[in-house]
Order: structure tokens, then C-alpha cells, then sequence
């Protein structure tokens, strides 16, 4: 056998070996109480197409000393982005002289519900909406001022601010809306499609793999409702079009630009798919 193929075989090889362990564990039996005080829903009956008969947070999949980190508020560094998203939420910006308070007051009165059901329909623009492209078109055409940049740090926090006044509420998108049933199965599709060198798609891991390791990561079912949420191996709040790229880029194809058509179904299908699952933000995740 040539040499260079018989390290080609050994280098899928490895890559095989890397992305998937023969270990196999069940998600832990435990309950998310933050600060001893409320329960949040980890659990839930999934809706009728979702390949499981219960959907679980990707929190039941973690460590015990980083499930820990997410129950105790003070712990929790993704409270830090809160803080900030509130200070935001507060300041002036723009040649209209507005704030987001301006407009929309008590952010824990004006905004309780709303992150629970985002993606939603956008007559206007004529596609989905998600939280991102909500506050961009209020910060242009509201306040008159500059649209965030994808992942800026201010941008982060106030998605996590507001994500964060429906916390504990259940996560529920409205596929009535609009033209969303289409953009739905358009977001299916893509979670089913396998690219990348890798030949991998969503449910690579997390419906034929869910429960096994992959390197020392155990494979959530891949629900979102903790996005934005705190990685610690990054030290950052993830945004959840970050964590579509970055799982597309692992499998070694070329991923679509933030909120692009593709990434946005794809965004409607996944929170879909964790219908009554509470809203977690800021969830901490390895």
C-alpha cells in the first residue's frame, strides 16, 4: 500500500477515533434550582416531531461543578453580561437622544415573555427575527444609531439582558406566524444535511450520538434555550449564531455568515425543538 495513502487511512482514522468515545453516559437526574429559590424547567414532553420523547436542557449533560456554577447567581459569570445589558439598556445613543428605557421603560415589565418567544415573524422584513436583529432595527430606526456589529460586546450583553427577563419561562415559537412553517422546514432541513469534509450534521451529534463523549464533551441533545450562555472554555458569552458557525467550521465546511437565511431557519427549527424547556440565560456550559 502506498505510504502516503496508509497515512491518509490513519489520519481518518484518528479523526474517527477523535470525534466520537466509546463512552456513554445518561444525562444526570437532578434539578436546577438557581440560589435555592426557583426551579427552572430542565425537562419537558416534547412536541410532536421532535425525535425524543422528552426534551433536556444541555444543563442535565454538564459537570457537577459547572451545574453548580449555573444555580448560584453570584457564581455565575454570565450575570456580569446582565449588569452590563442593563447599563446599556439605560444609556443614550443615537442622534434621537433615546435609550432603550426611553421607549420600553421597565425592561423586567416590558420585555418579561418576550425573549421566551423569539425567533418570531417580521412582516416587515418578511423572515424571521431573532432577538439580534430586533434590537439592531429599534437601535437604527428608533434611536438613530449605528446597528451593531455580529458578536459585538454590547451587543451580547443586551440580548443577554433582555433574553434574561423571561428567564424561567417556557421556550415557545409561533409557527402560525407569517410565512415560519416554511422557514421551519427549510431549518429541518438544514439540521439534517451532513457537510463538511467530516460528513456531519446537527444530528450527527446530538441524535445519533446524544449521551456518548465527544473528546471529553458529553453530547447534549442541542437545545438553545440558554443562549446566549457563558463557555467556560472561552471565558465568554456565546451567542447562539456563534455556536451554529463553530460547530459547522468543526466539520471542515465553509459556515454562512451570521443571521443569513440559512442560519436564521436554522435558528427557528432548533428552539423550536425545545418547546417548554425554560428560558435559561445566561446558561454556563464547558
Amino acid at each position: 500500500m502506498d505510504i502516503r495513502k496508509l497515512g491518509l487511512a490513519a489520519a481518518l482514522g484518528l479523526t474517527a477515533g477523535m470525534a466520537f468515545g466509546p463512552a456513554q453516559s445518561d444525562p444526570v437526574d437532578d434539578t436546577l434550582v438557581i440560589d435555592g429559590e426557583t426551579e427552572i424547567t430542565t425537562r419537558a414532553k416534547a412536541v410532536e416531531g421532535v425525535p425524543f420523547d422528552e426534551v433536556i436542557s444541555g444543563w442535565h449533560y454538564r459537570t457537577d461543578e459547572t451545574r453548580e456554577v449555573e444555580a448560584d447567581s453570584f457564581a455565575n459569570p454570565g450575570m456580569l453580561y446582565v449588569e452590563r445589558g442593563e447599563e446599556i439598556w439605560n444609556t443614550v445613543d443615537g442622534a434621537a437622544g433615546k435609550s432603550c428605557a426611553s421607549c420600553h421603560d421597565n425592561a423586567a415589565e416590558s420585555m418579561r415573555g418576550v425573549g421566551a418567544e423569539y425567533p418570531k415573524w417580521n412582516a416587515a422584513a418578511g423572515k424571521p427575527y431573532n432577538l439580534e436583529l430586533f434590537i439592531n432595527d429599534h437601535r437604527v430606526e428608533k434611536m438613530q444609531a449605528e446597528p451593531y456589529k455580529f458578536d459585538a460586546a454590547d451587543q451580547k450583553a443586551l440580548v443577554t439582558f433582555v433574553k434574561h427577563q423571561s428567564f424561567g419561562m417556557p421556550v415557545k415559537v409561533d409557527l402560525e406566524a407569517g410565512d415560519m412553517k416554511a422557514w421551519w422546514e427549510q431549518g429541518k432541513e438544514r439540521y439534517y444535511t451532513r457537510t463538511g469534509q467530516l460528513n456531519m450534521s446537527c444530528a450527527t451529534c446530538h441524535e445519533d450520538n446524544n449521551g456518548n463523549y465527544i473528546r471529553a464533551d458529553h453530547l447534549s441533545q442541542g437545545n438553545v434555550n440558554g443562549f446566549p450562555t457563558y463557555r467556560l472554555k472561552q471565558s465568554n458569552m456565546v451567542s447562539l449564531h456563534n455556536r451554529f458557525r463553530g460547530c459547522i467550521r468543526d466539520t471542515r465546511a465553509t459556515y454562512p455568515a451570521a443571521f443569513s437565511d440559512d442560519l436564521m431557519a436554522l435558528e427557528v427549527y432548533v428552539t423550536w425543538r425545545g418547546t417548554g424547556l425554560s428560558v435559561e440565560t445566561p446558561a454556563v456550559r464547558q
